[in-house]
Parts: structure tokens; sequence; C-alpha cells
């Protein structure tokens, strides 16, 4: 089963100031969709208005026709690394089993097909050999495969990361990647907040192009058109040479 998602005229202020103005997009499941946009287009508030972490002004968010608190157990969430408290004193394998309670409940302890789903989790990320660290002591690729891994053990049907490949290395990039790659061709939904825009052609089916509003949406030939990269991009000097467009 695939889950579309449809965004209707989501706007999001903060002290009076508009942050995100009516968002209009409808994505179909089996698709990876990069969300890119200058630094402060909104793109990380545009992710948390959607999974209902933050106040909308307005707006609806319809997950296969049903709202969000329908269907939260098959979305699955990886926010910045900036944003985790890595000094928790908590172990690889019990972060990635945190995963498991939304299936499980929290009243109730994960048992031992949890455990052993955590640690293929773990082993699907490259990662199972750290279950007993403590999340802090890993390098930056690794905490990312950690709760890529967390995300994978909620056995979700929608995934959304933000900014997944910031401060990692290369060989993490291209591992999770790989994973994300393999989340759609599952028939997955998943949106990830990304700035290499070198790299987009490559990773992504389709992208969402923001500064603060919708500039345009689609196919990935279609959004990296020059014009519609001069309105999103227009304070941002330098970028065209190194997308190797010419305006």
């Amino acid at each position: 089963m695939t889950y579309q998602v449809e965004v209707k005229d989501l706007s999001v202020s903060y002290d009076g100031e508009n942050v995100l103005k009516n968002i209009n997009f409808n994505v179909d499941g089996g698709k990876l969709i990069g969300i890119i946009g200058p630094n402060g287009a909104g793109k990380s508030t545009l992710m948390k208005a959607v999974l209902d972490l933050i106040h909308r002004d307005h707006g609806e968010v319809l997950i296969d026709g049903k709202p969000m608190k329908d269907v939260r157990k098959k979305v699955a969430y990886v926010p910045q690394r900036a944003a985790i408290d890595w000094d928790f004193p908590i172990t690889v394998q019990k972060t990635v089993q945190l995963g498991t309670y939304p299936q499980v409940g929290i009243f109730r302890r994960p048992g031992r097909s949890e455990k052993q789903w955590a640690l293929e989790c773990l082993q699907k990320v490259g990662m199972d050999q750290f279950a007993k660290r403590q999340i802090g002591e890993l390098s930056g690729g690794q905490q990312q495969r950690v709760f890529l891994a967390r995300a994978l053990a909620q056995k979700a049907n929608i995934f959304f990361l933000d900014e997944p490949f910031v401060g990692i290395d290369v060989t993490s990039e291209a591992l999770i990647i790989g994973i994300l790659k393999e989340l759609r061709d599952a028939g997955n939904s998943v949106f990830v907040v990304h700035h290499d825009l070198t790299k987009v052609e490559d990773y992504f089916d389709e992208l969402l192009l923001l500064n603060k509003e919708l500039v345009t949406s689609g196919p990935v030939a279609r959004v990296m058109q020059p014009e519609s990269l001069k309105t999103a991009y227009q304070s941002q000097y330098g970028l065209w040479d190194t997308l190797g467009v010419t305006i």
C-alpha cells in the first residue's frame, strides 16, 4: 500500500511574521521527495508543520485522506542532529528500540521480538557492532545511521528526514541514500530536507522548491530550471556556477 500526502493552504508564522504562506502540494506514494530552498526558506518548518509538531496558522494535511493524528504510527521522523541531546545516557540499541513503541505502546516494554528487530535494523545500517555504545560516542555519520535505524524499526510507510546528510561522511551518505531508495522502491513515501543541489538529480524523484512560498514542485528536471531557481535563490550569488546553470 502506498500513502498519498496532500497539503492544503498551509501557513505558519512566528511572532506575527510569515514563515510559510499558502503551501499546497500533493505527492503520491512511492516517491523520494527533496525539499530544497535557501537558508530561512522554511524547509524544516514545513516538515514540522506537516507532522503537527508546531502550530499552523491554517491549512490541512491529509495522509491518504486522513489527518495526521489518525495515521501517526505509519509516519517516522528523523530530526536534525543538532536537535538531539547526545549526552543523554542511552545506548544505540535502546535508541533504536524506541522506534518499536508506536507498535507495542508506551506502557509495554519491548520484548524479545522487538529487541531482535532493533538489532536487525542496526544491521541494515551497518551499526550492529555499536549496539552497546552510548549515542554520544559515535561520529556524525554513525549517529545519523542509528536514527535512520530507529525510523526503520517503526515499520512506517512515510518517512521525513530533516537534513540527514549534513556533517556526515561519504560512506554514511551513500548507505543512507541507498536505504531511502529501497524504501521508495517498496512503495513508501520519503521526504528529505536537502541542501546540496548538485546531487538532487541522483537522489530524488520530485522536488519541493521553497522560499516561504512554494515556488514550484514536481519532477526534478522541471523544478531545476533557471527561472525557478533564480526566484528561490535570488539573494545567493555564485550558486549558478556551482550548478552549471546560466541565467
